[in-house]
């Protein structure tokens, strides 16, 4: 059987290197991918995400069993129906469904419709009404460009002041283009944040192991919202009588609500939650795999991944298992600037072998070499699995250590909320 996965960055390493040890599976390929996966033995195809047609004929002519999407922005640009359409099965909700993801005002309005716990909010375009509700709500308070922004269009704002200008930045100052048009503004939640996914297929969902993401940039939560710095999983501290009304209150409510509106849902639903004082609500959904997330999850899959999404595909019953000991952590090595201006072309250290991943999410070769070099603002992430979260810290932050990181930057501190 012959896959392909549609991304090129960490998210999509993980995925096509855990469906390459599946039974069965000969060959995955990655469209666009970079070169740093190479070293898995999977195998890129030079298409962009956006170019369906190409990917389709490619996924035709190379008898592609079934395609897994990655990114949300092919998602919010229908790929998933363009590759229905053409006869060919993929893993990923359509764009409709998807609009989970790139419209925060759709997402509250079927939250607040079926139910769903989530924050008081208010959606504008216009900016002197939407400084008149911050000004009336007061601070702290969150701001958020309505489509998508690359991890990066949400302002928690300390001060009424930041929140305005957060406003004014997306609706006046058109900081994230078309994304920015509509502003939802959310009163701050209070509480610890978690990240809870399901495999989906309309009503049918599987739920995987809880995760805590890191997204500032800096140790300490400080300085700007990333993509995500690193993260670990499963999160002990958080029980599972947590996890249980969760998937209650917010998982089967949401998903039903998607099929009552003609959107059944299928592929990875992301739930970004909040522990609050009344219990779980939503902070966001997104409509694919998170990013770190995914590449310190699925190294805790013990099943076969690719036979596992081929039954849900197929609405069939998967034999899903995990590890259910110890602690897999991860750390994001970026490049000094990012998420904002960051230099390219920085030789990386050698591929990490044995008891600790490497997941490339931004990396090139060398021309007329074999040397890679940095290519984004997340260059690599490495991962382990160990007994408890201060071993896995040990483990990766020995080896970072021993890394010629000139011209990158790491946080020292993820996974210190579980300590």
């Amino acid at each position: 059987m012959k896959l392909l996965v549609v991304g090129s960055g960490g998210r999509e390493h993980a995925i096509a290197k855990k469906l390459l040890e599946s039974q069965g599976v000969d060959q995955v390929f990655v469209a666009p991918g970079n070169d740093g996966m190479t070293l898995d033995g999977l195998d890129l195809v030079n298409i962009g995400i956006s170019e369906h047609s190409k990917l389709i004929e490619f996924a035709k002519e190379n008898d592609i069993a079934w395609s897994f999407i990655g990114p949300d922005d092919a998602l919010a640009a229908g790929i998933v129906d363009d590759f229905n359409q053409a006869g060919l099965k993929a893993f990923g909700p359509s764009r409709l469904a998807a609009e989970l993801e790139w419209s925060k005002d759709f997402a509250k309005e079927i939250m607040v419709k079926y139910g769903v716990p989530t924050a008081a909010y208010g959606t504008f375009s216009d900016f002197e009404e939407a400084k008149a509700y911050i000004e009336k709500q007061e601070a702290p308070i969150v701001v958020k460009a309505d489509g998508l922004a690359l991890g990066k269009g949400v302002v928690v704002a300390e001060t009424v002041e930041q929140a305005v200008e957060a406003a004014h930045d997306m609706l006046l100052d058109n900081k994230f283009g078309d994304s920015g048009a509509r502003v939802v503004i959310e009163e701050f939640l209070d509480g610890e944040e978690f990240s809870l996914f399901a495999f989906v297929n309309g009503d049918k969902f599987y739920i995987l192991p809880t995760a805590q993401d890191h997204k500032r940039a800096y140790d300490g939560d400080k300085g700007p919202n990333t993509g995500g710095m690193g993260a670990y999983a499963p999160v002990p501290h958080l029980p599972q009588s947590v996890v249980d009304q969760s998937v209650e209150t917010i998982i089967k409510p949401v998903l039903k609500g998607m099929i009552a509106e003609g959107r059944s849902y299928l592929g990875v639903l992301y739930a970004g939650l909040i522990l609050t004082a009344d219990g779980p609500k939503v902070i966001e959904f997104n409509s694919r795999f998170g990013d770190p997330e995914t590449q310190i999850i699925l190294p805790r899959l013990t099943s076969d991944f690719a036979q596992n999404i081929t039954d849900i595909l197929d609405k069939k019953e998967p034999a899903i298992t995990w590890l259910n000991e110890g602690v897999t952590l991860g750390v994001v090595v970026a490049s000094e600037g990012y998420p904002l201006d960051y230099e390219k072309g920085l030789p990386l250290p050698e591929k990490t072998d044995g008891d600790i991943i490497t997941y490339y999410a931004g990396a090139k070769f060398a021309e007329n070499s074999r040397a890679l070099l940095s290519n984004g603002g997340r260059v690599y992430m490495l991962v382990t699995t160990a007994d408890t979260v201060s071993a896995a810290q040990e483990k990766i932050y020995d080896q970072l250590k021993k890394q010629d990181t000139t011209g990158l930057f790491y946080r020292h501190d993820i996974g210190g909320k579980a300590l």
